[in-house]
């Protein structure tokens, strides 16, 4: 079997921007043909013409991802100069923006590593909304950015993910007659709870419509009367906790989810819950 052929990836950060196009690429070809040899976190032009110049054997390829312009010159330079097969991966892209736009890019390394932070760490926030739905792992509840509280369909799940797609750990717990939330809750800051409300009718035709889809009938749950005793019970006890009332009926999730982060501003402001969008 010939000798693979090494693809150099160069970059004023980790390189792996510049590694999951090297793989893209190389996916296209026979298996076992191209070998991957990152050169990360490039910081000047003497370290950059060092690496060329050690790397560059009868074949010299380099994939380069530089945010800084004078390294990405250089590199033009120096390719031009041992006639070096290199592809500036980052470089025409930042370009175009910057002419469409009329702006300037940053020149930042790392920039796309901390955007790529704030995307992994949505998904930790839906992973956290999703394992505190419905009132679940309760003993984890002080962890939550936002707590949200309500009676059965008063759109707590939906408004929870919605929140965490924000990037902000959300956790829901229904509120049912007769039995105490847990404890966890009066641990929690009023800041960061959020109680529910909706119209008592409104919330009538809400659960008759559901349990149709169901195909099920359950005794007092599509009842009036008892509908508003579980508002009243809900709202007495957000009163007690006093925490901040949102009403969710005729309103769409982002109205209330705006609603629901203008009030919660004061605590980012503090640091006490880190800032997202």
């Amino acid at each position: 079997m010939a000798e693979r052929l090494s693809i150099h990836l160069l970059s004023d950060s980790i390189g792996e921007m510049a590694e999951q196009v090297a793989r893209a690429a190389i996916s296209q070809f026979e298996p076992g043909l191209f070998r991957i040899e990152r050169l990360p976190r490039v910081r000047s032009v003497e370290q950059l013409r060092d690496l060329v110049s050690r790397h560059c054997g009868s074949s010299c390829i380099f994939f380069y991802t530089f945010a800084d312009e004078i390294l990405r010159d250089e590199m033009v330079r120096i390719s031009e100069a041992v006639a070096a097969n290199s592809v500036d991966i980052l470089g025409p892209s930042m370009a175009l923006l910057g002419r469409v736009a009329s702006s300037e890019p940053s020149g930042e390394a790392g920039a796309y590593r901390r955007i790529d932070a704030e995307y992994y760490a949505r998904f930790a926030a839906l992973d956290f909304a999703m394992k505190h739905d419905d009132g679940q792992l309760p003993e984890t509840l002080t962890e939550a950015d936002i707590v949200l509280l309500g009676v059965s369909r008063t759109g707590k799940t939906p408004l929870s993910m919605y929140l965490a797609f924000k990037g902000y750990k959300t956790a829901n717990v229904p509120l049912v007659v007769d039995v105490e939330p847990p404890n966890e809750l009066y641990l929690v800051d009023r800041h960061r709870i959020f109680g529910l409300t909706t119209d008592p009718l409104v919330l009538l035709q809400v659960r008759e419509k559901r349990m149709r889809e169901m195909g099920t009938h359950v005794s007092k749950y599509a009842d009036i009367v008892e509908i508003e005793r579980e508002l009243q019970e809900a709202t007495a006890l957000m009163r007690r906790l006093r925490c901040m009332m949102v009403r969710t009926d005729s309103r769409a999730i982002e109205e209330s989810a705006s609603e629901i982060l203008r009030h919660l501003e004061p605590l980012v402001e503090e640091g006490m819950v880190e800032g997202r969008e």
